[in-house]
């Protein structure tokens, strides 16, 4: 079983910097989306990340091998690479019907999806500091959507199909994460990213248009060589934390992102007004996604927080 270095503090920062940059991602992926389609700019960012890879694993000698997976592994892989492609490809549809603030918090659903799974596959047991933590994060969806539960719950509106569709790439990534962490068993993490996202940019090569790139401003471009690159730091910055760092406490502080995205949506809309919008928002919805960041929080700690209160107690 893997043990932390317990250099928590280099541990936390770069949890923390995965954090910012995924916050931070969809503000670039909102201005490249007005002139590029969804499968496009996924093709391009999976393309480039899995590039990097290979020619990374190729200078060290370390390319992955097939042979040991197996016929489960391959059934695994293709899983992998068919839940990655759909969850970065809805979610830029999501993107585009939804402001960045909504969306980040949205797809918070997806560990959560994904840690319910694990306790039917794995068996992994659930805990009760766990459940009060969904518990909490479903009073923050509720008070983050005040303003438009009646919409949400009555009529397919553009907002609600966004709403839908964030939800869906959330799902779908569940199967991703489920196959990956099956796949840790016989690759690295380096190699499992390389093969899969070169994979789905290899599935998205039908639909994809890249001669769209032609048509971007400057700043355009810029923006979608940092939506490239943000794919393989942020993944990165996210495996190096989980060896320094115990995996609950990088998951609590992955869970600042969606507030990221807000604080930066509220300095991008001020300083470039005519790039960025600010959330319409009210004050009870940006209360409802701290309560979302908190539950989300808790259901990563759960465990660790429910141990140290038993251990803590008198008599013990």
């Amino acid at each position: 079983m893997h043990i932390s270095s317990g250099r928590w503090m280099y541990g936390l920062l770069l949890a923390l910097i995965t954090s910012v940059l995924w916050g931070i991602l969809p503000i670039k992926l909102k201005e490249v989306l007005l002139v590029m389609d969804p499968v496009t700019v996924t093709w391009y960012r999976l393309a480039v990340a899995g590039s990097l890879l290979f020619a990374y694993l190729a200078a060290s000698r370390r390319l992955p091998r097939f042979r040991p997976l197996g016929r489960k592994g391959g059934w695994l892989l293709a899983l992998a690479i068919g839940g990655l492609t759909a969850n970065y490809v809805l979610y830029l549809v999501g993107l585009n019907l939804l402001s960045p603030g909504t969306t980040q918090l949205v797809i918070q659903v997806a560990p959560i999806l994904l840690l319910i799974s694990s306790l039917f596959i794995f068996r992994e047991r659930f805990s009760l500091g766990q459940a009060i933590g969904l518990m909490v994060m479903l009073l923050g969806f509720g008070l983050f959507f005040n303003q438009r539960l009646g919409e949400l719950l009555t009529s397919l509106t553009t907002y609600t199909t966004g709403v839908l569709t964030v939800l869906a790439a959330a799902f779908v990534w569940t199967f991703y994460g489920l196959a990956q962490k099956q796949l840790l068993t016989l690759w690295s993490s380096v190699q499992v990213m390389m093969v899969i996202y070169l994979a789905c940019a290899l599935l998205l090569t039908p639909w994809a248009q890249p001669l769209q790139a032609l048509q971007l401003s400057p700043l355009q471009g810029w923006l979608l060589l940092a939506c490239c690159l943000n794919t393989l730091v942020a993944y990165g910055a996210f495996a190096e934390a989980l060896a320094h760092w115990e995996a609950s406490r990088v998951s609590a502080t992955l869970a600042l992102t969606p507030l990221v995205t807000f604080v930066s949506v509220a300095l991008a809309s001020s300083w470039w007004p005519d790039h960025v919008l600010p959330e319409q928002v009210n004050w009870i919805a940006y209360a409802g996604a701290v309560v979302v960041v908190l539950g989300s929080a808790l259901t990563a700690l759960g465990p660790s927080l429910l141990a140290a209160w038993r251990t803590r107690r008198p008599g013990r």
